[in-house]
């Protein structure tokens, strides 16, 4: 083996190796599909596809999984504000999105798993959650999942080295709006969201009622669907995504199945604008297509 790579969870550098007889099984978090991904998030799918690339230049057969958001607050929101289903809408930014991928010369994953697609998973996944003593549903529908159940919550951001207050913000200090429901604790997140009039009629029937899926338990259903359930050899996304989101992968899929989740930890940096971290504020904030118009 040739190939190494920094790990966030031991914080060392580390090889990056299959597990004997198998494809090297590399998930990373996809775009949420409810606008143009901007240079930002292609910086992190850039160095996913090269670092897939150099392992497989190395000889390693890639299983790369990466995901579709096609169900969220944002997805939700925009589609309805717009007059759209929520499938015409994300299906027209899935392949925006795809067009983009064509024009950088990305390759395309062995595997693209949709979160719509994957709601009967998700709903077995939270069962299970419930059964084992991890997870609680409240009076309006939603489930969340106990953080205290879990006793190395936090291992992977090193939240432990201070005060854990709440899902509000998320690793990169940014304010995360997806979990804004009661719960027990402020520390516990939403696996199940019960339905409520803003969601319209982007809604499932589950155990708890009507409802839909939690951001953060999307991606451990979809793991567990492309690799049966198998520990991961490498976990892909963004430096914005180690806390709350990875996190939580963390929690829910390792209380779920009672081994480890992900061997390795991949966490790209932000890309930096004109000497900023790109936001709307600043107005610094592009998409492919801007740079094209810029020349």
């Amino acid at each position: 083996m040739s190939v190494n790579l920094y790990d966030t969870l031991s914080r060392a550098i580390q090889p990056l190796a299959p597990t004997s007889g198998q494809p090297f099984r590399f998930y990373c978090c996809g775009p949420t599909v409810y606008g143009p991904a901007h240079i930002g998030n292609f910086r992190t799918f850039l160095i996913q596809d090269v670092l897939r690339r150099v392992l497989e230049v190395d000889g390693i057969e890639v299983m790369h999984v990466r995901n579709i958001t096609d169900v969220d607050d944002k997805t939700i929101r925009q589609s309805m504000a717009e007059g759209l289903s929520l499938d015409t809408f994300t299906r027209k930014w899935t392949e925006k999105f795809h067009a983009d991928c064509d024009a950088l010369n990305m390759r395309a994953p062995s595997i693209e798993p949709s979160a719509v697609a994957h709601i009967a998973e998700q709903i077995a996944l939270v069962e299970t959650l419930i059964e084992k003593g991890h997870a609680y549903a409240t009076d309006d529908g939603s489930v969340y999942f106990r953080v205290s159940s879990f006793e190395d919550y936090g291992r992977l951001s090193r939240l432990k080295q201070r005060e854990l207050k709440t899902q509000s913000e998320n690793s990169a200090g940014e304010l995360n709006d997806a979990d804004e429901y009661d719960r027990e604790s402020v520390t516990d997140f939403a696996l199940w969201k019960g339905r409520k009039p803003a969601d319209g009629d982007n809604y499932w029937t589950s155990p708890w009622g009507e409802g839909r899926p939690g951001w953060h338990l999307e991606c451990s259903a979809m793991v567990d669907s492309a690799f049966e359930g198998q520990t991961i050899d490498l976990h892909g996304g963004g430096i914005d995504l180690c806390f709350p989101h990875h996190e939580n992968e963390i929690a829910q899929s390792e209380c779920a199945h009672g081994h480890c989740f992900s061997k390795h930890w991949f966490h790209s940096a932000h890309l930096m604008v004109e000497g900023a971290k790109m936001s709307k504020s600043l107005g610094n904030l592009y998409t492919l297509d801007d740079l094209r118009e810029k020349g």
